[in-house]
């Protein structure tokens, strides 16, 4: 329930931690998973005092309990050891201190570690952050390679005298960060979204030799997968040996199944690539030579045929036969227009016998009235009416006679 205050009225320091404590007193018992980082059991003292911090996130709480609640799992729990507490929230007024007040520690097995893995392992599977379309492709000749790796570790002289051995112009940018324990997940999350922050970067390398299940455990977080599949720099995983497969195995661009052979699959080896540039020029020599050669032999054969040797040797004996082709035509034409002449003087005879000046010479004459009516029928005429008279050298003028 919210407090009225003002600065006239304000609450004494006491009386803030008095309701605090009665807002978490309020509190029931929750159950906290965490790695256990301190750890301190004064002998004969009746209470332990340890820290529960959170491995992925940089946030601790301290927990008591009394020492029988503790004794149950002093054998199989210690710092570093992952731990599941039924704990209940307590406010030191005084000091105004948070911890928690625990009646019960569970540790963390194998067994559940993994299954919990194998979920998360669905879940992130099921938003596509390990599709193969994600993968990005690694640059054939990185100029600068990101390497986060633990301070002097086989990890990284692994990586680095391998790298340059095969090509001893590459660059690296080292990040040395922990690779196990409650600093591990933020502190290679941060050097990994450095290394992807700068433009130099070509590849980024996360590598680190074998360990147990629990040493492996950071390079399998959330929040370190989800930073990786927001890369927009290829990301190399080289996690322990052969069978360690954490989660940053699926989300990475590349596996890598020791340091060792990341550094192999990186950076091409210059041995390699000189036998390769060797071979290549070798083979395009062949192939230039080969060409040469069919094309020198296409010349001479294409030298030696007749129409080379004599190129006025196809004219020669085209041109009888050109000469033959033109007479025939000549002589086909010349029919042709014979045909045409005579068939013209023909039609020409037919024309001219049916033609109306024929008739008219033959004594015919046409009567036309006067507004030019060929008249066919007496019937179609008037007495005294003036008629139009057509004969072969002219015409007349006639009159009706009624």
């Amino acid at each position: 329930m919210a407090v009225n205050t003002s600065p006239e009225s304000p609450l004494p320091v006491g009386e803030v931690s008095r309701l605090i404590g009665g807002w978490i007193d309020r509190l029931g018992a929750v159950w906290v998973e965490g790695q256990i980082t301190q750890l301190s059991r004064r002998p004969g003292a009746g209470v332990v005092f340890l820290t529960l911090r959170d491995p992925s996130y940089d946030i601790s709480v301290s927990v008591t309990c009394y020492r029988q609640v503790f004794d149950t799992v002093a054998d199989i729990v210690g710092e570093g050891a992952r731990v599941v507490v039924l704990a209940k929230p307590e406010w030191y007024a005084p000091r105004g201190q948070l911890s928690l007040r625990a009646a019960e520690i569970r540790p963390v097995g194998v067994g559940e570690l993994l299954a919990r893995l194998e979920q998360l392992k669905k879940s992130l599977a099921a938003e596509g952050l390990f599709a193969p379309e994600r993968k990005k492709p690694l640059p054939f000749l990185p100029q600068l390679i990101g390497l986060v790796c633990g301070r002097a570790s086989a990890a990284e002289r692994d990586v680095l005298e391998n790298a340059r051995h095969r090509w001893p112009a590459v660059r690296f940018e080292v990040r040395n960060v922990p690779v196990q324990g409650v600093h591990a997940v933020p502190q290679v999350v941060q050097a990994v979204k450095e290394l992807d922050a700068s433009d130099e970067v070509d590849v980024i390398i996360v590598a680190r030799g074998g360990g147990s299940v629990e040493d492996l455990l950071p390079f399998s977080d959330e929040q370190l997968v989800r930073a990786v599949a927001g890369c927009r720099t290829p990301v190399v995983s080289a996690i322990g040996h052969e069978p360690d497969n954490p989660l940053l195995d699926h989300v990475a661009d590349l596996r890598a199944s020791t340091p060792t052979d990341a550094a192999k699959k990186v950076v091409p080896d210059v041995g390699e690539e000189l036998e390769r540039v060797r071979m290549l020029r070798d083979r395009a020599r062949r192939c230039a030579a080969a060409f040469v050669e069919r094309e020198e032999r296409g010349l001479a054969h294409a030298l030696a045929r007749p129409v080379i040797q004599d190129p006025h040797r196809m004219l020669d004996e085209r041109a009888d036969h050109v000469l033959a082709l033109l007479e025939r035509g000549r002589r086909t034409l010349g029919h042709l227009l014979d045909r045409a002449d005579s068939e013209l003087a023909h039609t020409h005879a037919r024309v001219v016998a049916l033609s109306p000046a024929a008739t008219l010479r033959r004594g015919y004459a046409v009567l036309q009235r006067a507004d030019g009516h060929v008249v066919r029928d007496p019937a179609e005429v008037t007495a005294g009416e003036a008629l139009r008279a057509r004969v072969a050298d002219g015409e007349l003028t006639v009159k009706v006679d009624g």
